[in-house]
């Protein structure tokens, strides 16, 4: 009896080890949150709570970008990251660096070692964002789902702060869009460049059919949007309101007062709702606003708005929207001037504790996918205006 029950033994963990030895390696090789730990460092950044973490790294950034006051006193210091299971880095997590001298490279190697993938790890000093934009800077980007087995490419506007460097401000959703249209070209998407700007090149933004993947899931248009924030490839389908975040990375100190700038609108023929279904007598229209924020809760959480909050958010202390943009296919100027809605804490703005967020879209119910195919709004020469001007 011993026998046959020790036989039955040995077979189970003969099962279970052949179950861990098939059990495949991990092949994600992504950094999902970096932060620098010590109280010795704290004195380096305004927000030490917040400033010293970034969580949640988006799966389509290979930046990470720390802010702190000054890089001429920031001293070698250790980063931590936490990895995707099984995944290695090189240098070795919680390794001293120095990133005085710009960016440092760290490659992250997955569980199974036949996929690695870059991120550039970089220290600026905290300074005004750019206030004047003119969308000549935009270049292609390529994106993959299924390790590769799908590409496309769709593109990106940037910007560069005071040292020439260059800046990921601007989001918009062609990489949700190219999720499910792979077989486009870039200048098929919802947002693109134009050359026939106001002044040199502009951006147009057009609501298209989503395509076959977004309407299996009920998503039936796609607006062509740009905002400043970044967009969050892993909630494009299942929440696509999230994907969208407003004013990330935005850090804003000082209080804007308007926003300026030109467009041509002119709206499509059919408008339909979220049931793809045809609303008579109704005419879609192109959509304008700004958003300042509190970027810390109560507790010195981060705080990131999305589009599904970003209007109405009990963060928001300040909101700026254009009224209406008349179809037009001349270039018109449009102006919008922030109201208050809360008190700004001045203190808060001058730690850089609120975030601005700026978004154009050719319709203006485009996040709950409503409006009309072929809606197409052109944006140039955009400037924010601040209080102390």
């Amino acid at each position: 009896m011993k026998k046959i029950q020790l036989i039955s033994c040995l077979a189970v963990v003969l099962s279970l080890a052949s179950c861990i030895k098939d059990e495949p390696l991990n092949q994600e090789c992504d950094i999902l949150s970096a932060w620098v730990e010590g109280d010795d460092y704290k004195s380096c950044f305004y927000q030490p709570e917040t400033d010293m973490r970034k969580d949640n790294v988006l799966i389509s950034s290979s930046e990470i970008v720390f802010t702190v006051k000054s890089m001429i006193s920031l001293p070698k210091l250790p980063l931590y990251f936490n990895l995707t299971p099984g995944a290695t880095i090189t240098p070795a997590n919680g390794s001293e660096q120095d990133f005085t001298n710009g960016p440092v490279v760290y490659t992250v190697t997955s569980e199974d070692g036949s996929w690695t993938r870059q991120y550039k790890v970089e220290f600026r000093e905290a300074d005004l964002p750019t206030l004047k934009y003119d969308f000549e800077n935009y270049e292609i980007l390529n994106g993959d789902l299924f390790f590769g087995a799908i590409k496309y490419s769709y593109y990106s506007w940037y910007e560069f702060d005071k040292n020439g460097k260059k800046v990921n401000l601007w989001a918009s959703g062609n990489q949700g869009f190219g999720m499910g249209n792979s077989n486009l070209t870039p200048d098929q998407y919802p947002t693109v460049p134009d050359p026939n700007g106001y002044d040199g090149n502009c951006v147009r933004m057009q609501t298209l059919s989503a395509g076959p993947l977004a309407a299996a899931a009920q998503k039936y248009i796609a607006a062509g949007n740009l905002f400043i924030g970044a967009f969050d490839v892993d909630k494009a389908l299942s929440n696509s309101l999230e994907s969208t975040l407003m004013g990330n990375g935005n850090a804003f100190p000082e209080e804007p007062v308007k926003v300026t700038g030109y467009y041509k609108y002119r709206p499509g023929a059919e408008f339909v709702n979220e049931q793809n279904q045809v609303v008579a007598g109704k005419t879609d229209e192109g959509d304008i606003y700004a958003v300042l924020y509190r970027n810390t809760d109560a507790n010195g959480k981060p705080v990131v708005l999305d589009g599904g909050n970003v209007l109405t958010s009990e963060y928001v202390v300040s909101k700026a929207r254009v009224e209406s943009l008349p179809p037009t296919d001349e270039w018109k100027p449009f102006e919008m001037f922030f109201e208050d809605i809360a008190p700004i804490d001045q203190e808060k703005l001058d730690a850089y504790g609120y975030n601005l967020a700026l978004v154009f879209s050719s319709s203006k119910d485009g996040a709950r996918f409503c409006g009309a195919i072929g809606s197409t709004l052109y944006i140039d020469k955009v400037t924010v205006s601040l209080e102390k001007e």
